[in-house]
């Protein structure tokens, strides 16, 4: 009883819900995984606290791409044009993959400054936003534990072991600008890495 107060207690409601839809159990994780699933801060920052290593992108896909469903989240319509882009956050030194991202990118809902910034240079979004000084609202709206699959190539493990993902969406001036999905081996950030 008392930890399922404590339990209760300690993670915002919208955070939990989406946990509990993916069946995932917060007191099973690390805490480091439990931060990287639930935080609203800027996970680049995060890794490199946590790694000690400076962490770069890899764009493994960046394109200019017509909606191919509503996304009802980012009020989005079916053949709206949005900017989608596979990452990998990678360590400079160490050349590890610790991330997979993707993102859906409003362009035309972005300052220019910034919109030629993410399309030109290798800098993480987390960064950029740092750098020009873009207020955000990070929202996270799902949670969950799947197979590797195809990615398990990013992160030298099976297609059978799992990752653990977040989505979240931005909010820049009361716009929806971005909606990010990041996943990272389960095997990952156990304890000192």
């Amino acid at each position: 009883m008392v930890e399922a107060l404590i339990h209760d207690s300690l993670m915002r409601t919208d955070l939990q819900q989406t946990l509990d839809r993916s069946h995932i159990e917060p007191a099973e994780l690390s805490t480091f995984q439990r931060i990287l699933l639930t935080t609203d801060g800027t996970v680049t920052d995060i890794l490199e606290a946590y790694l000690f290593e400076q962490i770069r992108i890899v764009k493994l896909s960046e394109k200019l791409v017509l909606l191919g469903q509503d996304i009802p989240a980012m009020g989005l319509k079916e053949g709206t044009e949005v900017i989608a882009r596979k990452v990998l956050l990678q360590g400079k030194i160490s050349r590890r993959n610790f991330v997979y991202a993707e993102s859906i990118v409003v362009p035309e809902r972005l300052d220019e400054n910034f919109r030629q910034a993410l399309l030109e240079t290798k800098t993480p979004i987390g960064k950029l936003w740092f750098e020009q000084k873009v207020e955000t609202f990070k929202e996270i709206l799902d949670s969950s534990k799947e197979k590797s699959e195809d990615l398990s190539q990013f992160f030298n493990i099976e297609p059978s072991d799992r990752l653990l993902s977040r989505t979240y969406r931005v909010v820049t001036n009361q716009k929806s600008v971005m909606m990010i999905t990041e996943k990272f081996p389960e095997c990952y950030f156990l304890g000192k890495f």
